[in-house]
């Protein structure tokens, strides 16, 4: 069985492969905010996944970032930072990838704030 700050460092390295296509993709205005915003919720929530794995706590394959969210709060551990805006990437884990009918479309800039912010966060809680 993987040591927890290992399996915590292979989920960073996850959310880095989805920041990078992230980051290329949400420059450029030819890409659907589905595709955008589905690298933008892998990266989070292999962001938080980390900080869950590194702290021992039990993970289910899940990719509902609230769920996560709230896996943190019960076990007393440090919420990341911009909470609303990684509320608006929950849908893009799944539901719009297979929906042709987006209510909202997808904040690219708050979405590229979240990402830093909550890399950084992943980084400080598993370090």
């Amino acid at each position: 069985m993987k040591r927890p700050e290992d399996l915590a460092r292979r989920f960073l390295v996850l959310a880095d492969r989805d920041i990078k296509a992230f980051r290329k993709l949400s420059s450029d205005s030819e890409i659907d905010d589905e595709v955008v915003g589905f690298h933008a919720q892998q990266a989070v929530e292999k962001c938080l996944k980390a900080v869950l794995a590194k702290h021992r706590v039990e993970l289910r394959k899940t990719h509902d970032l609230q769920l996560l969210l709230d896996l943190l709060a019960q076990n007393n551990l440090p919420s990341p930072p911009r909470c609303e805006g990684i509320d608006a990437l929950g849908p893009f884990a799944v539901e719009l990838r297979y929906d042709l009918m987006a209510t909202e479309p997808l904040d690219r800039e708050q979405a590229r704030a979240v990402v830093a912010a909550v890399r950084d966060w992943a980084e400080q809680q598993v370090s």
